[in-house]
Formats: structure tokens, sequence, C-alpha cells
């Protein structure tokens, strides 16, 4: 147990006091698992809504911002390998307030969803057996998952690498059905041609403002890639590995988000799809798949859970290394013989089981307003990420240009198109009247935990001028 050095000593810390149990092969599918889940399986239809066939659109632009924000991440990563990952950047980047500030609000953003997920699963489990009741099915997940991340790490690994194969392998069947479909090779079926492409209102049918709109719905969807560069901390060769990772995890998630997309308003008629639910069935229903709801049913639950799983994962480390910088309980730094932080395993899982008491009372509406008060958080996320890399990536150079072995494109021009780019998803949310509540809500809990941090700070500073 021990504290990591302060920002001005050191770039790169101890090396890191848990378990070195993930592989490569964990680290890669958990970066391309880690993102596909519910929003894209379900969620995908409320974007096609807006913004028609130009929703590829829409995915290419949020998938651009959120793999501009990954390479950076995986910069620093590679370079300074922690289990706190951005928190520890910001932390050397802007101060101590900015990690706590991230970390935090990073750790609340993963327990609340982690809670949501288990509630969205025993949805579908509920109905799959109505006899147990769906807070039973909550705390089922809560018991499976909390001993499956109490176990050695390499258990998570296996895990989320068998929930992430699943995952994947169902998007590429799918994009091979559909690509079948679209061509007439499939039985009872004939070429599509462009006719739902560019019939229909156009390739544009809401114009460029539907387009935006579909970013705006879709973008939140690429969160979860960061838990990637969390988990590469305890791997065997964390630099390498991290690098290794971002570089095939990028490139493959763009080709299945927008792959996807193409298939589903190539093949049918953006406007026979419905929001809520998932364009997914409707291709399946349309190429001749027996008991294409079902189908997708399990692939969502497996989905949920994968996330479930990841979030625990993620939140636990975060909470772990914000404990070993003083900025948590020093009791949550203990570790299992097997290299696992149970304490902040336990301490990241609670709101999980009291999610089981939520699903008693409130089933519906307190989820929600959780989910209002830190659905915009990844924005502050990815913003203190680019900040973190515009100011380390001078410092690296000069201090240690060896470890910078995956390099931010273009920088810092990129870099600064990046940012610029969450500005105006932040002005657009502020514009749009359905947007509006949940970038506030989450505009007033980051500001709670920045004041926070903030007279932490002053308060720390003035407690070491004095014993200085």
């Amino acid at each position: 147990m021990h504290d990591a050095p302060p920002a001005a000593e050191s770039l790169v810390g101890e090396r890191e006091p848990l378990a070195a149990g993930l592989k490569q092969r964990h680290l890669t599918m958990l970066g391309l698992g880690g993102v596909i889940g519910a929003g894209l399986f379900v969620g995908s239809g409320a974007g096609i809504a807006v913004a028609g066939p130009g929703i590829i659109i829409s995915y290419l632009l949020a998938g651009t911002l959120a793999m501009l924000v990954m390479r950076m991440l995986g910069e620093l990563s590679a370079a300074m390998p922690a289990s706190g990952a951005f928190s520890v950047h910001a932390e050397r980047a802007l101060g101590r307030w900015a990690g706590f500030s991230v970390g935090w609000l990073y750790w609340f953003l993963l327990v609340v969803v982690l809670a949501v997920e288990a509630t969205a699963a025993a949805q579908i489990a509920h109905g799959w057996l109505p006899a147990v009741p769906q807070w039973a099915w909550v705390l089922m997940f809560m018991v499976v998952f909390t001993a499956a991340n109490l176990a050695a790490v390499k258990n998570f690994g296996e895990f989320e690498f068998w929930f992430a194969a699943l995952k994947v392998g169902a998007i590429v069947l799918f994009l091979a059905l559909g690509l079948l479909a679209i061509f007439g090779v499939l039985p009872d079926t004939e070429p599509v041609g462009m006719a739902n492409l560019t019939g229909q209102g156009g390739f544009l049918p809401n114009g460029w403002s539907g387009v935006i709109s579909g970013v705006l719905t879709v973008v939140f969807a690429f969160g979860g890639l960061e838990v990637l560069t969390i988990a590469a901390a305890e791997s065997d060769d964390p630099a390498r590995a991290v690098g290794r990772a971002v570089r095939s995890a990028m490139w493959r998630i763009l080709f299945f988000y927008v792959g996807s997309m193409l298939v589903i308003v190539t093949l049918l008629p953006w406007s026979s799809l419905t929001p809520g639910q998932s364009p997914y069935v409707a291709v399946l229903d349309r190429v001749g798949v027996p008991a294409a709801g079902q189908i997708m049913n399990i692939v969502v639950f497996v989905a949920l859970l994968s996330a479930l799983n990841a979030n625990l994962y993620g939140s636990s480390r975060m909470v772990f290394s914000l404990a070993e910088r003083g900025e948590a309980p020093r009791s949550l730094l203990r570790i299992s013989r097997g290299g696992v932080p149970w304490r902040a395993v336990l301490a990241s899982v609670a709101f999980g089981f009291a999610s089981v008491i939520l699903n008693l009372e409130w089933p519906d509406s307190i989820f929600r307003y959780l989910l209002n008060a830190v659905g915009s958080v990844l924005l502050f996320v990815w913003g203190l990420i680019a900040v973190s890399e515009l100011r380390l990536r001078r410092r690296i150079e000069r201090e240690m240009p060896e470890r910078l072995t995956l390099r931010m494109w273009c920088f810092p021009y990129l870099t600064w198109a990046a940012l610029a780019g969450m500005a105006g998803i932040l002005a657009l949310m502020l514009s749009d009247d359905e947007a509006r509540p949940q970038l506030l809500w989450s505009a007033g809990a980051t500001a709670a935990v920045v004041a926070v941090a903030w007279l932490r700070e002053l308060r720390l500073r003035r407690s070491e001028a004095r014993n200085g």
C-alpha cells in the first residue's frame, strides 16, 4: 500500500500493488466489448428516428470524437500506466483538485450505471421467468458479479472475454446476414439497391439538423472504452498492452457501429423503425430469422451483464486509485491474497445492492433521475483527458521520450479539435429541450464535486504551508 508520488516529482509512480493477471486478449476484448451494449442494440433506434439514413454520419462524427479521446488516453496510459488512468493523469497535469473531481465523478457514473444495467437485465430475465421477482434477479446478479470481482483478476478477465466475444460474434453474424440480404443472396430476398438510402425523404430527410440531433443521441453510447486503460495497469506489460489494445479496439468499434447502421438503413426504410425497439430485431425479422426478438433479447441480456461486470471492475479500481493518493478513505487499500482490492470492490458494489430496495420502492423513476444527474459527466471526463494530454505531452517528450510508444495524431491540432467538438455538443445540448435537463443536472453534480475538490485542496495547501 502506497501513495503515488506528487506530480511535481515524477510522471511515473511506483508499480501498482495489484495482481498482474490480465492478458493481451483480455484487454483487447475488453476494449471491443466494453462499449458494445444496449445503447447500440436498442438505443440506436432513437438516433435513426431523428437522422434517418444520415445516422451513418452521426455515428461517424461521434465515433471519430471517441477515437480521438481514446488515442489521447492511450498515449498517456502507455507512458504512465496506473489503475486510476485519467484521474492520475489529471492530477499530474492540473493538480489534486482535478484528479479528485474526475475520479469521484467517474466512480459515481459507473456505480449508477451498474445499478441501471442490473435492473434492465433483471427486467429481461423477469420476462423469461415471471415467477422470480425483478428485485431477486438484481440481487442474484450483484452476488454473482461481486464474487467474480473478488476472485483473482484473471477471473474477471475471463468473464469479460467471453461476454465480449458473444457480443462481437453477434455483430459479425448480423453484418454477414445483413450484407447477404442486401445483395439478395439469402433465400426469398432480392437486391435492395439504394432505394432505402435515397427514398423516404432522401439520405438526410431531416437535414443536417437531424444529423446533429443524431450525434446527441448516440455519442454517449461510446462511453466505456475508458475502462480499458484502467485495466491495463493489471497486465504484465501495461505500456505495450494498452497501446496494442487501443489501436485494435478503436477501428473495430467504429467499423461495428457504422457498419451496423449502414446495413440497417440500407435494408429497411428508416421510417419503418420504431424508437425504443431494436432495429436489429427488425433486420433479423426481415431476413427471416426465426424468434429474432428472443435472440436479440439474449444478446442484449449478455451485453448488459458484460457492462455490469466491466463497470464494477472499473469503479473499484478508480476508487482504489483515489485511496492510494489520499483522495478516498485509506481503508479501501486492503488487498486480498489474490491481489484484488476487495474493500474497493465492496464499496463500489454497495449501490448495486441498494438498488435491490430501489427496485422494490421506485422501479421506474429513481434511475431516471440518477441517470440525468450523471448522464453528461462523460463529456467532463473526456474534456479533462484532452486538457491533461495537452499539458503532459510536452513534459513526457522532455523527460521520458522513450515512453511515447503511442502518439496522438497531429498533436496538438486534433486535441484542440476534439475539445471544440465537446464544446459544440454541450452547446447543442443546451439548445435541445430534451437534452438540456440532463446537462443541467450533470453540470450541477460536476460543479458540486469540483467545489468540494477546490475547498479540499485549499485546506491541504494551508496545512502544508503551516507544517512546512
